[in-house]
C-alpha cells in the first residue's frame, strides 16, 4: 500500500514519494505565544502529530520540526498590557503550549526553534536576497519584490494581480509596488529589537519559516503543514523567499488542515466564541478533545460543541470499556476457544481497513470506523462459551496499534483505591451474590458520592473515576 496525500499545491491525491527512501522531512508552522492556545490551534498539532506517528508507524524515520514565533506584535502589545517584557511573556505561553499539547497527547517535536534563536540566520537570509535583487531596503525596512518571483500564487492557485493583500501586508509610501511584503521591521521607540545591517529591528513574520526550514531541514523538505488560514500569505510568501533564495523547490507537499467552527459559527475573538484549551480541559478530558479532533477527516471543517464533546466522550467510553473487558479476560483465560483463525482473520480485515483509510490522505474517520468495526467484533467474541489467548492477544495488538497512530491511550492505570473503598466494593458484590439489593445498591451511591463510578458486566464489577 502507498500512502497518498492531497497536495495543496496540486490541488491533486498524489502518491507519497520522499526525498530519501526510508526518511520524512516535516515542518509544521507553530503558534505566536502571546496567550493560551486556542482549539484552532489545537487541532494542527494534534492532526500532524497524527500523521507524523501513522509515518513512523509505516517505518519511516521522521524529522519533526515545528517553531514558535517569540517575536512579533501581538506579543509586544501583550508585554506592553501586561507590563512585562517580551521574552518574560513568550516564555509563559510557551510552556503553557507545552503543557496544553502534552495533555492533548501530542509529542514534542525533535526541535522547536524559536525566532530569537534563529536571528543571525534570518539576517543572512535576508541579506542574500537583497544581493540577488529580489529584496531592497527602504528606510530601514527591507521588502521582498513580489512580482519578481515568476511563481507566485501558485500555492492560493490566483494570478498576482488578482491577489488581494493578507492582513500582514501593508500598503506604504516605504514600498516600492503594493504586494510587496515586509521582510524586516524597524523598531519603533521603546520596542525590542536586533542589530542588523538596515538598522534596529526586527523580522517579518514570513521570512522567520523561511529561515528555520532551510536551517534545521535544507532547501526542499518532504513535508510543509499547517492551517488552512496560512496557506495565504504566509505559506505563499514563505515559498517566494525561499524559491528565491535557494534555486530550489521548498517543499514537495504542503498539507493544510480545515477550520473549526464553534456552535456552527466561524470561530473569531469579535464574535466572542475563541475558546482557549486551557479552559477546554478543565471541562472535558482532554483524551476527548483529542478523540474530537481526530473523529472527522483533516481536511475538513468541524464544529466544535459541549454536543459533540459528549458524543466524543461517550465514543471513546465505549473504546476502552471494551479493551479492558478483553484485557480481563485475557488475564483468567485459557486457549479453550476454537476457529481461532476464522477470528484473527476477520480482526485482521479490520486492521487492514484501519491501514488503507490512513493511507488514504490520513482519513482518520474511516480509520475510527474501522475501529469501532473492530469493538463490535471484540465485544461478539467475548460472548463466545469459550476464548482462547491468542484471539484475546490479537484484538489487543490490533487496537493498541491503532490507538497509538491516534494518540490515544487505552491502558492507563487508574488511582490505586484506598482500603475503605476496596472494602466496599467487596461488599457490594457479596450483597449482590446474596440478593441483598438495597444494600449494593446503597453502597453504589455512597461510592457515586466519592466519584467512583461502578460498572457491572459479563466479567465482573468494574470501577472508573467520575
Amino acid at each position: 500500500m502507498t500512502i497518498q496525500v492531497y497536495n495543496t499545491l496540486s490541488r491533486k491525491v498524489e502518491p507519497f514519494q520522499p526525498i530519501e527512501e526510508g526518511k520524512v522531512s516535516m515542518y509544521v508552522c507553530g503558534p505566536t505565544v502571546y496567550n493560551y492556545i486556542h482549539i484552532g490551534n489545537a487541532r494542527p498539532a494534534v492532526v500532524f502529530d497524527m500523521v507524523r506517528r501513522y509515518l513512523q508507524y509505516r517505518g519511516y524515520e521522521v524529522q519533526y520540526i515545528s517553531n514558535f514565533t517569540d517575536v512579533d506584535d501581538k506579543i509586544i502589545k501583550a508585554a506592553e498590557e501586561m507590563g512585562e517584557d517580551v521574552p518574560t511573556i513568550a516564555e509563559r505561553f510557551i510552556e503553557a503550549y507545552f503543557e496544553d499539547t502534552a495533555a492533548l497527547g501530542v509529542q514534542k517535536a525533535d526541535k522547536h526553534p524559536r525566532v530569537t534563536e534563529t536571528m543571525p540566520e534570518i539576517i543572512d537570509f535576508i541579506a542574500r536576497l537583497i544581493e540577488k535583487g529580489y529584496a531592497y531596503e527602504s528606510q530601514g525596512d527591507v521588502y521582498f519584490r513580489t512580482r519578481k518571483f515568476d511563481g507566485y500564487g501558485k500555492l492560493s492557485h490566483q494570478s498576482i494581480d488578482d491577489l488581494k493583500l493578507g492582513s500582514r501586508i501593508e500598503v506604504g509610501d516605504k514600498k516600492e509596488d503594493p504586494l510587496d511584503f515586509v521582510l524586516w521591521k524597524s523598531a519603533k521607540e521603546g520596542e525590542i529589537y536586533w542589530d542588523s545591517p538596515w538598522g534596529n529591528g526586527r523580522p517579518g513574520w514570513h521570512i522567520e519559516c523561511s529561515a528555520m526550514v532551510k536551517k534545521y531541514l535544507g532547501d526542499t523538505i518532504d513535508i510543509h503543514a499547517g492551517g488552512q488560514d496560512l496557506s495565504f500569505p504566509h505559506h505563499e510568501n514563505e515559498i517566494a523567499q525561499s524559491e528565491s533564495l535557494n534555486g530550489k523547490k521548498m517543499a514537495n507537499y504542503w498539507i493544510h488542515n480545515g477550520y473549526i467552527n464553534i456552535d456552527n459559527e466561524k470561530m473569531s475573538k469579535s464574535l466572542g466564541n475563541f475558546i482557549l484549551v486551557h479552559d477546554i480541559i478543565k471541562k472535558y478530558d482532554p483524551e476527548v478533545v483529542r478523540f474530537f479532533i481526530v473523529n472527522a477527516h483533516y481536511r475538513s471543517p468541524i464544529n466544535f460543541s459541549d454536543e459533540q464533546l459528549t458524543s466524543a466522550k461517550s465514543g471513546l467510553e465505549r473504546i476502552k470499556t471494551t479493551y479492558l473487558n478483553v484485557k480481563h479476560r485475557l488475564s483468567e483465560t485459557a486457549n479453550l476457544g476454537e476457529d481461532v483463525e476464522k477470528w484473527t482473520k476477520d480482526m485482521g480485515v479490520i486492521h487492514t481497513r484501519f491501514l488503507e483509510a490512513m493511507d488514504d490522505d490520513f482519513n482518520s474517520a474511516n480509520a475510527v470506523a474501522a475501529m469501532f468495526d473492530l469493538i463490535k467484533l471484540g465485544n461478539l467474541y467475548l460472548r463466545e462459551d469459550h476464548t482462547n489467548k491468542r484471539v484475546l492477544e490479537y484484538f489487543i495488538k490490533q487496537l493498541d496499534d491503532m490507538s497509538y497512530v491516534l494518540g490515544l491511550t487505552l491502558n492507563k492505570k487508574e488511582e490505586i483505591l484506598d482500603e475503605e473503598i476496596e472494602v466496599l466494593i467487596q461488599e457490594r458484590i457479596d450483597a449482590r451474590k446474596n440478593r441483598n439489593f438495597a444494600r449494593a445498591d446503597e453502597i453504589r451511591d455512597l461510592l457515586k458520592e466519592q466519584n467512583i463510578i461502578l460498572e457491572d458486566t459479563p466479567q465482573g464489577t468494574r470501577w472508573k473515576r467520575a
